[in-house]
């Protein structure tokens, strides 16, 4: 019954119900006609927005070192703290789809090879300039540039030209690419004033709220924008984030009340927190996945006996059952799983096998000196706990792995894709393009297990102009054959994104996409009274 009734209770607050119908269930399930008709009330107007107030994030995933700089954004902290000030040309929706943002309308030619992006009118920064398609043009520019250590320099580099004519801008691609809507959601790419050439750590954009309180590490708060161009965000009159990375400590802080929705909810304690009747556990499947990751050009990793040895050396479905508690699902190596498009089911899965782990490692020459695995608390949740198991399978095949901890602030600056074996975790993406594009293209700024091959680049490079599904879908299964036997990436698990929020916020809803609401949380959320 508690099951049914959730449900109806949630097509409720999406409207997707009428109360005629939930009356019917309702009573069907033996509910009086009182108690319907107040929970249905309820419901219905939690889904209301009320505007004002103060909302708050407690989360985990920021440190001192971070900035505002969007190319440079590279954890959980950042991440949302961009999508809060910023926007894109476009977004992905909960559903897959895309959603028109700086741009209001977009077109290509016959084959992808060309895009056209018109500019929304009368959309503003916070510093009152209005959005133009040249500040686009430069945004875009500046990310191309090496120098920026963008994140999304995998994905810019695609384009061969741009132009800009009038309130548009044109991007003619080296070759086509039917997903570069998706590319051009990528959270790195914030369109700024002139690019943000001036001042890229500025922290001005066009989004439903200003930037006036910048901690790094510590807190981040914001005020909204007057002078915003969408009415359906930004309810809140101000928001803030409230950097807590210690897993306790964030859950205290909502449940006390100091925060009203909190990040990567450690699942050891969900049954627990389940009990609270002012909490509400918000987890949807999607494309992030905690990983291990060896940097390919440096030794020993550049022996591949001896990747392949730690590959069979881990238990992906032990981590999946103590690590995650469940919520979440194996990997095998490569970065994709079934919420992706042309996903291949058919890949044989890779399984723990101590002997074939025996084997690789000899057969790797290793002197069996410690091969140090770098993780800290904050590189995933139990991130700590999975190297500790990581290390246990591994010795049990005669394979010497040993955890170093490392510490949390300054993780994603000292230790990630700066060491050479380490804890990581990545959110996806939406599309197959963009995740490899992102981390295993050979050019790609954010490629943190140094992979470059030749056969798996001209894959990537020959499938964005394929147009025909099936051909596409075999491309991308070959690409994930070669990453999966050759590549730096270990990957025990993809996560379900775990969020908790109290009872008194409204406007959540599930999305695949990543947590908080994909970053969007604190401008689509409100306070209820």
């Amino acid at each position: 019954m508690n099951n049914e009734l959730n449900y109806l209770l949630g097509q409720v607050a999406k409207g997707r119900v009428s109360r005629r119908t939930f009356m019917g269930r309702a009573g069907a399930l033996g509910m009086s006609a009182a108690m319907a008709n107040t929970m249905f009330a309820n419901s219905a107007a939690a889904q209301t927005p009320v505007r004002g107030g103060l909302l708050r994030a407690g989360l985990q995933g920021g440190e001192s070192t971070n900035t505002l700089d969007p190319a440079l954004a590279a954890s959980e902290v950042p991440f949302t703290v961009n999508m809060t000030w910023g926007e894109t040309l476009v977004e992905v929706d909960a559903e897959g789809n895309i959603g028109m943002r700086i741009a209001e309308e977009m077109s290509s030619t016959p084959d992808a090879k060309s895009w056209t992006f018109k500019i929304r009118s009368g959309v503003e920064f916070h510093n009152g300039k209005t959005v133009t398609a040249d500040d686009v043009l430069a945004t875009l520019q500046r990310h191309t540039d090496e120098n920026s250590q963008s994140g999304a320099l995998g994905i810019v580099q695609g384009i061969e030209t741009m132009e800009v004519n009038g309130d548009s801008i044109t991007l003619n691609l080296h070759t086509a690419n039917a997903d570069l809507p998706y590319l051009m959601a990528d959270y790195h790419l914030m369109i700024q004033p002139n690019g943000g050439k001036d001042d890229p750590a500025a922290g001005i954009g066009t989004g439903a709220y200003k930037v006036v309180v910048n901690e790094p590490g510590v807190r981040h708060g914001f005020e909204r924008n007057p002078n915003y161009w969408d009415n359906d965000r930004g309810y809140a009159d101000q928001v803030e984030i409230l950097v807590i990375n210690d897993n306790t400590a964030r859950v205290a802080a909502l449940q006390s009340g100091q925060v009203h929705m909190i990040n990567r909810l450690d699942p050891k304690i969900i049954d627990l927190l389940k009990r609270d009747p002012n909490v509400s556990i918000q987890n949807v499947p999607g494309r992030g996945h905690y990983v291990f990751i060896m940097m390919v050009d440096t030794a020993p990793f550049d022996n591949r006996d001896l990747r392949m040895a730690l590959k069979y050396a881990i238990n992906r479905q032990e981590m999946v059952d103590k690590i995650l508690g469940g919520y979440g699902t194996v990997g095998n190596d490569f970065p994709i799983n079934s919420a992706y498009p042309l996903f291949d089911s058919s890949i044989e899965q890779r399984e723990y096998d101590p002997e074939k782990a025996a084997f690789h490692y000899k057969a790797s020459g290793h002197d069996g000196s410690p091969i140090i695995l770098r993780t800290a608390g904050g590189a995933f949740p139990g991130a700590v706990e999975a190297a500790q198991l990581f290390q246990q399978s591994a010795q049990a095949a005669g394979v010497p792995l040993e955890v170093k901890r490392e510490p949390d602030d300054g993780y994603w600056s000292n230790v990630w894709n700066v060491q050479p074996f380490c804890a990581s975790y990545w959110g996806g993406r939406p599309v197959q393009d963009q995740m490899y594009s992102t981390a295993y293209l050979s050019t790609a700024e954010w490629n943190d297990t140094r992979f470059k091959n030749e056969q798996f680049d001209n894959l990537l490079l020959a499938a964005r102009a394929e147009l025909n599904q099936d051909v596409r879908k075999q491309m991308y299964s070959d690409m994930a054959h070669i990453l999966r036997d050759e590549g730096g990436l270990i990957n025990p698990m993809f996560n379900d994104f775990v969020d908790a929020t109290s009872n008194n916020l409204g406007g959540w809803t599930k999305d695949p996409n990543g947590e908080q609401m994909n970053g969007l949380a604190l401008q689509k959320c409100w306070l209820n009274a």
